[in-house]
């Protein structure tokens, strides 16, 4: 009688487990195949990055002429590929930045978590972090950002990229002696300590710079050039130097420098 009672229960205890292993599973194959379907990523990013304007913003956007500036193109293109994109936080840090909670939860360079000492001591000594009167005045700003390849070598560009209301160069993409092919012009240099443009000369007057922080000592270098305080690196360049040279000892990576 015990035996029966015990192989009782364990044909239940199997169908139970059986039953919740096949509802387990076919969550799973639906799930996958919604994925499947799914226009968007895992992070809600749109997969094909070369799907146009729904009709009804394309409609919005049609009587605009080639070149012509259109107001909230830019937000409207960048919620088809990212539904979630929203515009809360201002375009640079300022004093209100202590109430964006979300980004002091991350680390750089996602976030500044840890970094609001640094920050308000930056920010204290910082006159300006906006854009010109003259450019926030714009209902709609075209803006063009210049990278450092040497595709606009002898295109004779120069006079078209000056045309945008803002232009973005990066790190220390040189100008002078250049205007033919990348212009003269730069509203923006968006840089990190070891990109950037090391002589203070060579910047722009009338630019902003503007720091992208992938760590915490990036922080405390513009700290030290606010300050006039004397730099120390973000990073051991030794150390890295006999990292390179051991790829290269390797055959890893080729060195094209004569020397590391």
């Amino acid at each position: 009688m015990g035996l029966l009672v015990f192989m009782r229960n364990l044909l239940l205890a199997l169908c139970l487990f059986l039953v919740l292993g096949f509802l387990y599973y076919s969550a799973w194959k639906l799930h996958l195949l919604r994925w499947e379907d799914s226009k968007y990523d895992k992070l809600g990013f749109l997969l094909n990055l070369d799907s146009k304007l729904p009709p009804e913003l394309a409609s919005k956007y049609a009587n605009f002429s080639e070149g012509a500036c259109k107001p909230g193109y830019a937000s409207a293109l960048m919620t088809v590929i990212f539904p979630k994109f929203s515009k809360p936080a201002p375009m640079f840090l300022d004093d209100s930045f202590r109430r964006w909670a979300r980004i002091r939860d991350f680390v750089p360079p996602f976030g500044i978590k840890g970094q609001d000492n640094l920050i308000k001591a930056i920010l204290s000594a910082t006159k300006d972090y906006r854009l010109t009167p003259a450019l926030d005045s714009l209902s709609c700003r075209r803006c063009i950002i210049v990278g450092n390849g040497g595709v606009l070598a002898n295109k004779s560009l120069g006079l078209k990229i000056d045309d945008y209301d803002v232009v973005v160069r990066l790190n220390s993409a040189p100008v002078k002696g250049f205007e033919k092919d990348v212009g003269g012009k730069t509203t923006l240099r968006i840089t990190y300590p070891e990109g950037a443009i090391q002589k203070m000369e060579q910047y722009e007057k009338d630019s902003l710079f503007v720091l992208a922080g992938f760590k915490w000592q990036d922080f405390k270098w513009l700290k030290y050039i606010v300050y006039k305080e004397k730099v120390s690196w973000t990073h051991n360049i030794q150390r890295e130097k006999e990292f390179l040279r051991k790829l290269v000892k390797a055959r890893v990576i080729t060195d094209l420098t004569s020397g590391i």
